[in-house]
Protein backbone atom coordinates (compact mmCIF):
# COMPACT_ATOMS: atom_id res chain seq x y z
CA UNK A 1 0.00 0.00 0.00
CA UNK A 2 1.64 3.27 -1.10
CA UNK A 3 1.41 6.32 1.13
CA UNK A 4 -0.40 9.33 -0.32
CA UNK A 5 1.18 12.70 0.54
CA UNK A 6 -0.60 16.03 0.42
CA UNK A 7 0.54 19.38 -0.92
CA UNK A 8 1.25 21.85 1.94
CA UNK A 9 -1.76 24.03 1.14
CA UNK A 10 -2.55 24.54 4.85
CA UNK A 11 -0.58 24.06 8.08
CA UNK A 12 -2.65 20.93 8.78
CA UNK A 13 -1.81 19.47 5.37
CA UNK A 14 1.91 20.16 5.70
CA UNK A 15 3.60 16.86 6.52
CA UNK A 16 0.30 14.97 6.57
CA UNK A 17 -0.15 11.70 4.71
CA UNK A 18 -2.83 9.09 4.26
CA UNK A 19 -3.36 5.53 3.06
CA UNK A 20 -3.66 5.05 -0.69
CA UNK A 21 -6.31 2.28 -0.55
CA UNK A 22 -5.23 1.02 -3.99
CA UNK A 23 -5.12 -2.52 -2.61
CA UNK A 24 -8.80 -2.45 -1.58
CA UNK A 25 -11.04 -4.46 -3.93
CA UNK A 26 -14.41 -4.09 -2.13
CA UNK A 27 -15.77 -0.97 -0.45
CA UNK A 28 -18.83 -2.15 1.46
CA UNK A 29 -18.40 -4.74 4.24
CA UNK A 30 -20.23 -8.08 4.27
CA UNK A 31 -23.40 -7.27 6.23
CA UNK A 32 -23.69 -10.70 7.87
CA UNK A 33 -20.17 -10.35 9.30
CA UNK A 34 -20.60 -6.95 10.95
CA UNK A 35 -22.15 -5.72 14.17
CA UNK A 36 -22.61 -2.39 15.93
CA UNK A 37 -19.58 -1.27 17.92
CA UNK A 38 -20.87 0.39 21.09
CA UNK A 39 -18.78 3.31 22.34
CA UNK A 40 -17.69 3.51 25.96
CA UNK A 41 -15.47 6.63 25.82
CA UNK A 42 -12.90 5.06 28.14
CA UNK A 43 -15.43 4.43 30.91
CA UNK A 44 -16.12 1.25 32.88
CA UNK A 45 -19.47 -0.21 33.96
CA UNK A 46 -19.83 2.38 36.75
CA UNK A 47 -19.21 5.33 34.45
CA UNK A 48 -15.74 6.14 35.80
CA UNK A 49 -13.05 7.10 33.29
CA UNK A 50 -10.44 4.32 33.27
CA UNK A 51 -8.75 5.35 30.00
CA UNK A 52 -8.20 9.09 29.64
CA UNK A 53 -8.58 11.18 26.48
CA UNK A 54 -11.12 8.95 24.75
CA UNK A 55 -14.46 10.02 23.30
CA UNK A 56 -16.23 11.00 20.11
CA UNK A 57 -14.87 9.61 16.88
CA UNK A 58 -16.47 8.47 13.66
CA UNK A 59 -19.18 5.83 13.97
CA UNK A 60 -18.04 2.46 12.59
CA UNK A 61 -19.17 -1.15 12.32
CA UNK A 62 -17.13 -3.94 13.83
CA UNK A 63 -15.98 -6.63 11.38
CA UNK A 64 -16.14 -10.06 13.01
CA UNK A 65 -12.70 -11.35 12.09
CA UNK A 66 -12.08 -15.07 12.61
CA UNK A 67 -8.82 -15.26 14.56
CA UNK A 68 -9.30 -18.97 15.37
CA UNK A 69 -9.73 -20.47 11.88
CA UNK A 70 -10.92 -23.83 13.18
CA UNK A 71 -12.52 -24.81 9.83
CA UNK A 72 -9.87 -27.46 9.31
CA UNK A 73 -9.08 -29.04 5.93
CA UNK A 74 -11.69 -26.89 4.20
CA UNK A 75 -10.27 -24.73 1.38
CA UNK A 76 -11.38 -21.10 1.34
CA UNK A 77 -11.11 -18.73 -1.62
CA UNK A 78 -10.25 -15.07 -1.15
CA UNK A 79 -13.12 -13.05 -2.60
CA UNK A 80 -12.01 -9.55 -1.65
CA UNK A 81 -9.43 -7.51 0.25
CA UNK A 82 -11.22 -4.97 2.43
CA UNK A 83 -10.47 -1.98 4.66
CA UNK A 84 -11.15 -2.41 8.37
CA UNK A 85 -11.56 0.81 10.37
CA UNK A 86 -10.89 -1.08 13.61
CA UNK A 87 -7.32 -2.15 12.77
CA UNK A 88 -4.36 -1.15 10.63
CA UNK A 89 -4.20 -4.44 8.72
CA UNK A 90 -6.37 -5.32 5.74
CA UNK A 91 -8.91 -8.11 6.07
CA UNK A 92 -9.67 -10.80 3.51
CA UNK A 93 -13.23 -11.89 2.79
CA UNK A 94 -13.11 -15.65 2.11
CA UNK A 95 -15.81 -18.07 1.02
CA UNK A 96 -16.00 -21.82 1.56
CA UNK A 97 -17.45 -24.54 -0.66
CA UNK A 98 -20.77 -24.41 1.23
CA UNK A 99 -21.03 -20.67 0.44
CA UNK A 100 -20.38 -19.59 4.04
CA UNK A 101 -18.11 -16.58 4.41
CA UNK A 102 -15.61 -15.32 6.96
CA UNK A 103 -13.13 -12.53 7.53
CA UNK A 104 -9.43 -13.35 7.99
CA UNK A 105 -6.50 -11.02 8.63
CA UNK A 106 -5.02 -10.60 5.16
CA UNK A 107 -1.40 -11.52 4.58
CA UNK A 108 1.05 -9.32 2.71
CA UNK A 109 0.91 -10.24 -0.98
CA UNK A 110 -2.45 -12.01 -0.72
CA UNK A 111 -4.68 -11.51 -3.77
CA UNK A 112 -8.26 -12.16 -4.83
CA UNK A 113 -8.60 -15.74 -6.02
CA UNK A 114 -5.97 -17.19 -3.70
CA UNK A 115 -6.96 -20.40 -1.92
CA UNK A 116 -6.06 -20.74 1.76
CA UNK A 117 -6.55 -23.63 4.12
CA UNK A 118 -6.25 -24.33 7.83
CA UNK A 119 -5.23 -27.76 9.08
CA UNK A 120 -3.90 -29.58 12.11
CA UNK A 121 -1.72 -31.68 9.82
CA UNK A 122 1.28 -30.70 7.70
CA UNK A 123 0.25 -28.76 4.57
CA UNK A 124 2.03 -26.53 2.07
CA UNK A 125 3.64 -23.57 3.81
CA UNK A 126 2.22 -21.00 1.40
CA UNK A 127 1.15 -17.49 2.38
CA UNK A 128 -2.14 -17.50 4.26
CA UNK A 129 -2.17 -21.20 5.21
CA UNK A 130 -2.56 -22.03 8.90
CA UNK A 131 -1.17 -25.03 10.77
CA UNK A 132 0.64 -25.99 14.02
CA UNK A 133 4.09 -24.50 14.52
CA UNK A 134 5.69 -27.94 14.53
CA UNK A 135 4.74 -28.39 10.86
CA UNK A 136 6.04 -25.00 9.67
CA UNK A 137 9.59 -24.94 8.24
CA UNK A 138 12.13 -23.27 10.52
CA UNK A 139 13.03 -19.74 9.45
CA UNK A 140 9.64 -18.79 8.02
CA UNK A 141 7.68 -15.79 9.26
CA UNK A 142 4.25 -16.30 10.83
CA UNK A 143 1.47 -14.16 12.30
CA UNK A 144 -1.80 -14.50 14.26
CA UNK A 145 -0.08 -16.90 16.65
CA UNK A 146 -1.79 -18.77 19.49
CA UNK A 147 -0.26 -18.63 22.97
CA UNK A 148 -1.91 -21.94 23.83
CA UNK A 149 -3.28 -24.62 21.48
CA UNK A 150 -6.88 -24.17 20.26
CA UNK A 151 -7.40 -20.80 21.95
CA UNK A 152 -7.30 -18.63 18.82
CA UNK A 153 -4.62 -16.28 17.57
CA UNK A 154 -3.89 -13.54 20.09
CA UNK A 155 -0.47 -12.09 19.20
CA UNK A 156 1.33 -10.77 16.09
CA UNK A 157 -1.80 -9.34 14.49
CA UNK A 158 -0.81 -5.70 13.86
CA UNK A 159 -0.23 -4.26 10.39
CA UNK A 160 3.11 -5.30 8.90
CA UNK A 161 4.14 -7.51 11.83
CA UNK A 162 5.46 -11.08 11.80
CA UNK A 163 7.32 -13.46 14.10
CA UNK A 164 10.16 -15.69 12.93
CA UNK A 165 10.15 -19.38 13.80
CA UNK A 166 13.69 -20.07 14.99
CA UNK A 167 13.66 -23.68 16.14
CA UNK A 168 11.58 -26.56 17.51
CA UNK A 169 12.89 -28.06 20.74
CA UNK A 170 10.99 -30.71 22.67
CA UNK A 171 7.41 -29.61 23.27
CA UNK A 172 8.01 -25.97 22.34
CA UNK A 173 8.70 -23.79 19.34
CA UNK A 174 10.99 -20.79 19.71
CA UNK A 175 9.70 -17.57 18.14
CA UNK A 176 11.30 -14.17 17.78
CA UNK A 177 8.73 -11.38 17.89
CA UNK A 178 8.87 -7.91 16.31
CA UNK A 179 9.74 -6.39 19.71
CA UNK A 180 12.91 -8.52 19.88
CA UNK A 181 11.45 -10.82 22.53
CA UNK A 182 12.24 -14.51 22.11
CA UNK A 183 9.60 -16.77 23.58
CA UNK A 184 8.68 -20.44 23.82
CA UNK A 185 5.26 -21.35 22.40
CA UNK A 186 3.74 -24.87 22.50
CA UNK A 187 4.51 -26.50 19.16
CA UNK A 188 0.86 -27.56 18.76
CA UNK A 189 -0.24 -23.89 18.71
CA UNK A 190 -1.58 -22.68 15.36
CA UNK A 191 0.01 -19.90 13.33
CA UNK A 192 -0.54 -18.45 9.85
CA UNK A 193 2.33 -18.37 7.37
CA UNK A 194 3.34 -14.94 6.11
CA UNK A 195 3.40 -11.31 7.25
CA UNK A 196 0.40 -9.17 8.16
CA UNK A 197 -0.74 -6.91 5.32
CA UNK A 198 -0.41 -3.11 5.05
CA UNK A 199 3.21 -2.79 6.28
CA UNK A 200 3.38 0.96 5.48
CA UNK A 201 0.63 1.76 7.99
CA UNK A 202 3.13 3.11 10.52
CA UNK A 203 4.29 5.73 8.01
CA UNK A 204 0.93 7.54 7.95
CA UNK A 205 1.08 10.99 9.58
CA UNK A 206 -2.23 12.47 10.66
CA UNK A 207 -0.94 16.03 10.52
CA UNK A 208 -3.66 17.77 12.54
CA UNK A 209 -5.71 17.38 15.69
CA UNK A 210 -8.98 17.00 13.78
CA UNK A 211 -7.95 13.63 12.37
CA UNK A 212 -7.15 12.42 15.88
CA UNK A 213 -10.65 13.45 17.00
CA UNK A 214 -12.12 11.36 14.18
CA UNK A 215 -10.22 8.37 15.56
CA UNK A 216 -11.77 8.95 18.99
CA UNK A 217 -8.77 10.59 20.70
CA UNK A 218 -9.34 13.81 22.62
CA UNK A 219 -6.62 16.44 23.28
CA UNK A 220 -3.73 15.51 25.56
CA UNK A 221 -1.33 17.88 27.32
CA UNK A 222 1.87 17.38 29.29
CA UNK A 223 1.70 17.01 33.05
CA UNK A 224 3.88 20.06 33.60
CA UNK A 225 1.26 22.20 31.82
CA UNK A 226 -1.30 21.27 34.51
CA UNK A 227 -1.90 22.54 38.01
CA UNK A 228 -0.35 20.73 41.00
CA UNK A 229 -3.77 19.41 41.99
CA UNK A 230 -4.08 17.61 38.65
CA UNK A 231 -0.60 16.16 38.13
CA UNK A 232 2.65 15.69 40.11
CA UNK A 233 4.52 17.59 37.38
CA UNK A 234 2.19 20.59 37.57
CA UNK A 235 2.80 24.05 39.00
CA UNK A 236 5.89 26.24 39.08
CA UNK A 237 6.75 29.53 37.42
CA UNK A 238 7.40 29.49 33.71
CA UNK A 239 8.96 26.44 32.11
CA UNK A 240 9.90 24.10 34.91
CA UNK A 241 11.27 20.58 35.02
CA UNK A 242 9.52 17.81 36.89
CA UNK A 243 11.75 18.42 39.90
CA UNK A 244 10.74 15.13 41.45
CA UNK A 245 12.88 12.71 43.38
CA UNK A 246 13.02 9.41 41.54
CA UNK A 247 12.15 10.82 38.11
CA UNK A 248 8.91 11.41 36.20
CA UNK A 249 5.62 10.26 37.68
CA UNK A 250 2.21 9.24 36.37
CA UNK A 251 -0.83 11.36 37.28
CA UNK A 252 -1.31 8.97 40.22
CA UNK A 253 2.23 9.31 41.57
CA UNK A 254 3.80 6.11 40.29
CA UNK A 255 7.13 6.05 38.46
CA UNK A 256 6.62 6.58 34.75
CA UNK A 257 9.90 5.73 33.00
CA UNK A 258 12.21 2.74 33.10
CA UNK A 259 9.97 0.77 35.43
CA UNK A 260 9.07 -2.84 34.78
CA UNK A 261 5.32 -3.30 34.96
CA UNK A 262 5.26 -7.06 34.41
CA UNK A 263 4.41 -9.13 37.49
CA UNK A 264 7.51 -11.01 38.61
CA UNK A 265 5.35 -13.96 39.70
CA UNK A 266 3.57 -14.29 36.36
CA UNK A 267 3.46 -17.97 35.40
CA UNK A 268 4.38 -17.40 31.74
CA UNK A 269 7.68 -15.64 32.56
CA UNK A 270 9.52 -18.96 32.36
CA UNK A 271 8.71 -19.14 28.64
CA UNK A 272 10.46 -15.85 27.85
CA UNK A 273 14.06 -16.56 26.84
CA UNK A 274 14.98 -12.96 25.98
CA UNK A 275 13.04 -9.86 27.00
CA UNK A 276 11.97 -7.28 24.46
CA UNK A 277 14.22 -4.38 23.50
CA UNK A 278 14.92 -2.03 26.37
CA UNK A 279 14.04 -4.66 28.99
CA UNK A 280 16.31 -7.02 30.87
Amino acid sequence: MPIKKYKPTTPGRRGASAQDFSDITKKRPEKSLTKVLKKHSGRNNTGSITVRHRGGGVKKLYRMVDFKRFSFDTPATVEAIEYDPNRGARIALVSFEDNTKAYYIAAKGQKVGDVVISSQQKIDATIGNRMPLEHIPVGLFVYNVELAPMTGGSIVRGAGTSAQLQTIEGAFAQLKFPSGEIRLIPKEALATVGTVSNPEYNLVRLGKAGRMRKKGWKPTVKGRAMNPVDHPHGGGEGRTSTGLKGGPKTPWGKKAMGVKTRNKKKASSKFILHRRKGKK
